[in-house]
């Protein structure tokens, strides 16, 4: 039977970029949601948070989550997740250079680098637990690197890569499809969909990730991630949904400070 998990989810610039989104109290701290037998802690947070009250300005963005069960058994593994974000924030890809999904397949985190760093576009780390049948859990790490996929018929794409090297050796690269939107305050769609890992056995519990990059075109100075403040407040709703069912489901409102 399918549960419903109830908690909220944000991404304050319009960028879903790993796992299932950003979820902010209003006090700014990370918020903690118990369902079952899965416990979820979430945080994020955007800077700077004084924006143009009309005019897109730049942003950097910083998302963290930890996945865990109550009894310390494996948890279910994110398979999709969707998000719908403010209408004042964008993405900006426009003459950055572009990286492709296959030359990230089969590549460690340094080969990734020389092949799409013109490309990177955040940066972070993750967790991932792997519990093959009959045997003990363990955790394998990553870094994680964002690389700008491009923009075409309106969609842009971004790859996020990890490698995990021990004591299981795989290349996992999740592919995000960012769209606009005309759905009252939502105007960005982001669906990201992450592979199986280590054959279904492997599921992330644990991932920080730092998003957002300077660059030129055309001599003038660019910023990947957009975001402006008319009226105080970014918002967002998404979901997520585990290979067990369960489906992460929320929104959020965002403060930021508008100004001239």
């Amino acid at each position: 039977m399918r549960k419903r998990l109830i908690t909220t989810l944000a991404l304050a610039a319009a960028l879903a970029v790993v796992v299932g989104g950003i979820a902010v109290a209003a006090n700014n701290k990370a918020v903690v949601v118990q369902q079952g037998n899965l416990k979820i802690t979430l945080d994020g947070s955007f800077s700077p948070k004084k924006l143009s009250k009309k005019k897109l300005s730049p942003l950097t963005l910083d998302v963290s989550g930890k996945i865990e069960t109550l009894d310390g058994t494996h948890p279910p593994a994110l398979k999709e997740f969707v998000v719908e974000t403010d209408k004042n924030g964008a993405i900006n890809a426009k003459g950055l250079a572009k990286c492709t999904s296959g030359k990230l397949q089969a590549t460690d985190t340094a080969a990734a680098l020389r092949a799409c760093k013109p490309a990177l576009v955040g940066e972070g780390k993750t967790n991932v637990e792997i519990e093959f049948p009959e045997s003990t859990p363990f955790i394998a790490k990553s870094k994680l690197l964002a690389f700008n996929g491009g923009v075409k018929g309106g969609v842009t794409t971004i790859f996020v890569h990890a490698y995990l090297s021990s004591p299981v050796s795989a290349a996992v690269v999740t592919t995000v499809k960012v769209s606009k939107i005309h759905k009252g305050r939502y105007g960005t769609k982001s669906v990201g969909r992450i592979p199986v890992i280590a054959g279904g056995y492997g599921s992330p519990v644990f991932f920080e990730l730092e998003v957002g990059r300077k660059f030129t075109y055309k001599g003038k100075k660019q910023s990947y991630l957009l975001a402006k403040c008319p009226d105080g407040h970014l918002n967002a709703k998404g979901s997520g949904i585990f290979s067990d069912g369960t489906r992460l489901v929320g929104s959020v409102v965002r403060p930021c400070t508008p100004k001239k």
